[in-house]
């Protein structure tokens, strides 16, 4: 329901940044990355240049690639199919694949998540953007934080670890802080870089007291003796 919400807003947002109805359902046919699509509308609406709203867009999706990357090893489907598993890898999807403990339950929770949202976000944008002037102005509605919420409704459960939080910590910290000042879609790139960080960190603080904890259980050896 939340990420319908969202298509609705899309729908309304392209079509009042000047799209057409078909353009609108077009971009979320092909595209289907409601981030890239938002950022996409909302440059054109701030009139941004077509190559450069396009580019921040395409940077904003460059993450569903890495997405791709887990996925392909988790579902492992026929080369036939990946074509078209692909234009489902989304937030969504890959989180809800990556809580489930089997490898069929990969592909059941992947398959239902991407095809019920793609055919709601489908549905809800045409339902947008034949409906865009009569919804008004869609930030007073708030529609907007439908997507980002249903994105941190399913990634909060899996933060589970000290090195984890540290990451989603790191990660906001450098997204916000760099979104004033890089073009759109950079600072979602730059916050991937917490993840090599933090481990990078770990593996620092754990040479430094491997030494100690090695010596604590030879003395620990040595009195049991």
């Amino acid at each position: 329901m939340a990420v319908g919400l969202s298509g609705f807003a899309f729908g309304v947002t392209s079509a009042g940044s000047g799209l057409t109805v078909l353009q609108t359902c077009a971009l979320s046919l092909l595209v289907f990355t409601g981030a890239s699509q938002f950022a996409l509308v909302g440059a054109l609406a701030g009139g941004g240049n077509p190559f450069t709203a396009a580019a921040g867009a395409f940077f904003l999706g460059v993450r569903n690639a890495f997405y791709g990357l887990r996925l392909s090893q988790l579902l492992a489907l026929p080369r036939v199919v990946r074509p078209f598993a692909a234009q489902w890898v989304i937030d969504e999807t890959t989180a809800v694949a990556l809580a489930q403990p089997t490898r069929r339950g990969v592909r059941i929770g992947f398959t239902v998540t991407g095809l019920s949202l793609y055919v709601l976000w489908n549905l809800t944008t045409l339902f947008g953007a034949l409906g865009a002037e009569a919804i008004g102005d869609t930030d007073a509605w708030g529609l907007d934080a439908a997507g980002p919420a249903v994105f941190l409704a399913l990634l909060a459960p899996m933060v589970r670890t000290t090195a984890e939080r540290a990451v989603a910590g790191l990660a906001v910290v450098l997204g916000l802080g760099l979104l004033p000042v890089l073009p759109a879609g950079v600072p979602v790139l730059v916050a991937a870089l917490a993840a090599p960080l933090v481990l990078w960190a770990d593996g620092r603080r754990r040479a430094r007291t491997a030494p100690a904890e090695a010596a604590g259980e030879r003395d620990t050896v040595e009195e049991e003796r």
